[in-house]
């Protein structure tokens, strides 16, 4: 959602996203143009004017949003080329559109057909006019796919009445982790009487909650997941310390000092729990990869349930070796944890009676 379509980060005149009426439209000024091309964090920044229009075709009509963009930045944000299922992009000097795959159903049309926009413009203008499309679109978000009409920038400036005129920039950053620094540096930089910041949380509270609500049963699954692996830890070492008591004993008894031995223990389970890490990450890297590039597909009502939210019914698998990593990280923590059985075991070694187990 973020990627595809917000954006990380999002510059309005102050009270659009409350009102969002193209009446609240702005003209960026320079100061705020050299803010965001003098960033090395904002690898690019997309200007946008949205709006709505009633759309309509022979006897159909639907609105739609409208929104006039740059074709070429919007592509870098949208990865618009892959969806592009027939025709082609107009040029930034055309008045052509794109259309999503839904609206183009829903009329029967195709490339070279021409679809009609009835709007208001900026400060009650009239905005109306019959425009070809140049290419049809097919977006993996339900909410996109049916109502989205793409129109290069000028053309929907003088569609509105709105000449120079955006409803918001869409700041491009590559590094998400610095979206937090990057708002705040940015915010103090911005003049916030006349403008607007928003992060994606934001703009996207629904996100947010449906994020939230996964991520705690996420972190039930993962604590039962846990709970197992802790106890086939614990059982292998228990096992590993049982088995070698007559080893144990000799060693104390010919002068080797418990916090020794305890060492050479805690050592041994530490070399198993990362051999067996990086063996996990290894085998499951091919898995990982197929299931990323070729994504489990929800069908039927499990794939109606997740289009309810507007999200694509597919689950893919990540690629971010974080995970992998956080993971590992935290099944050697379970090692030290339950190598303290073996660790008190030792302590109260006593080497005679070790010798006759």
């Amino acid at each position: 959602m973020v990627g595809m379509y917000t954006g990380y980060l999002q510059i309005h005149q102050n009270g659009f996203w409350e009102e969002q009426s193209i009446d609240n439209s702005f003209i960026p000024d320079q100061t705020v143009l050299d803010l965001l091309h003098n960033n090395k964090d904002i690898t690019d920044f997309n200007e946008r004017l949205e709006s709505f229009a009633l759309t309509a075709s022979d006897n159909l009509t639907k609105g739609a949003i409208i929104m006039g963009v740059n074709l070429e930045k919007e592509d870098g944000l949208m990865d618009l080329s892959p969806k592009l299922i027939s025709g082609e992009f107009p040029a930034d000097t055309s008045a052509a559109l794109l259309v999503s795959e839904g609206l183009a159903s829903y009329y029967n049309m195709s490339v070279g057909d021409s679809l009609i926009l009835l709007s208001q413009g900026y400060h009650g203008a009239s905005a109306n006019g019959i425009f070809p499309v140049s290419g049809i679109l097919k977006f993996p978000m339900p909410g996109l796919n049916d109502r989205l009409v793409l129109m290069p920038l000028p053309a929907a400036q003088e569609l509105y009445a709105a000449p120079e005129r955006l409803t918001s920039l869409v700041l491009q950053i590559d590094k998400p982790e610095k979206l937090n620094k990057l708002k705040t540096y940015i915010s103090k930089k911005l003049d916030l009487e006349k403008y607007e910041l928003l992060d994606w949380k934001s703009l996207l509270p629904e996100l947010v909650q449906t994020i939230q609500a996964d991520s705690a049963g996420g972190v039930i699954i993962i604590g039962v997941l846990y709970m197992i692996i802790s106890f086939g830890i614990l059982g292998t070492l228990l096992m590993m310390t049982a088995e070698r008591m007559h080893e144990f004993g000799i060693l104390i008894s010919i002068g080797m000092r418990k916090s020794k031995l305890i060492l050479t223990l805690i050592m041994e389970s530490l070399f198993m729990g990362i051999l067996a890490s990086i063996i996990g990450i290894a085998v499951v890297s091919p898995v990982r990869y197929y299931f990323n590039r070729n994504p489990i597909r929800l069908e039927d009502q499990a794939a109606e349930s997740i289009e309810a939210f507007g999200f694509e019914p597919v689950i893919p698998a990540s690629l971010d070796m974080d995970i992998a990593i956080n993971h590992a990280g935290i099944v050697l923590l379970i090692v030290v944890v339950c190598t303290i059985y073996p660790i008190v075991t030792i302590l109260r070694l006593k080497p005679v009676k070790a010798m006759r187990a």
